[in-house]
Formats: C-alpha cells, structure tokens, sequence
C-alpha cells in the first residue's frame, strides 16, 4: 500500500512536472481546502486546478523536486524546490524570459488516501526578485 508521502510525490510527478492537471481528482478531494490560497484562487479543486493551469502557462517548463519530507499521522511536509523559464504572464507580471528557483514548503493533510487540506509557503518575494519586479537589495 502506498503511504501518503508517495501519494505527495507521484502528485508532484505527474500532474505538475507531466502537467496532468485533470488527474489532480486522484489526489485531492473535490471539496479540499487551500489554507493559503494563491491571489484570486477559488475553492475547491477546480481552484486548485486553475492555480496549477495558470502556472503551468507562466513557467512551461515548469519542474519540482521534493528536497525532503516529514510524515506524522494524517500529515506530510515537503521542502520543495522548483525552477522554470516565465513565459507567459504571473501575478500581472508580463513574461520575462527569466529562468526562476524558488523554494517552499507545503504540508498536506490527508483523508483516507486522499488529501482533504493544503497549505503552501514559497518564497514569492525571491520569485519577484528573481523576475525584476523588485529591484535586488543592495
């Protein structure tokens, strides 16, 4: 049986690296709950969908890697890391043919063998940096 840190892990492969974005109804529940949602995220798993279409757009070449996890009970925390080109827009920002590392932490919590609620930390202001939109400090 597959725990629920593989369950974290074959997500991350096929639906945001293969880009799978319909098959994110294995994993989630339809009524899941993003804790921290992104700006102008709806609810549910169509909300979540739409936050993982509207990347996949910004960044095509889009790629996680899970740097290590903690599992304890119904819970998994994963320190991510993700890289990508932007080329479409993000956040109002205009592609900038930049190429992005970013790094962040999610805990998912699980229900049965799907997970029920999220929560997602990344570091936007080092994304925005790294786009130009802030100027780098001195």
């Amino acid at each position: 049986m597959e725990n629920n840190s593989a369950v974290v892990r074959r997500f991350i492969e096929q639906v945001i690296n293969s880009g799978e974005i319909d098959a994110v109804d294995q994993f989630f529940w339809e009524d899941m709950v993003e804790q921290v949602p992104f700006p102008g995220q709806g609810p549910g798993i169509e909300g979540l969908k739409d936050v993982l279409r509207g990347l996949k757009a910004a960044f095509p070449d889009m790629h996680w890697t899970i740097e290590e996890q903690i599992a304890d009970g119904d819970k998994v925390l994963s320190r991510f890391e993700w890289t990508g080109t932007h080329g479409g827009p993000f956040l109002g920002v205009p592609a900038t043919d930049h190429h992005v590392k970013v790094w962040g932490m999610v805990i998912d919590r699980f229900e049965g063998k799907k997970i029920k609620d999220t929560r997602i930390i990344m570091d936007t202001l080092g994304l925005m940096v790294q786009l130009g939109v802030i100027p780098k400090p001195n």
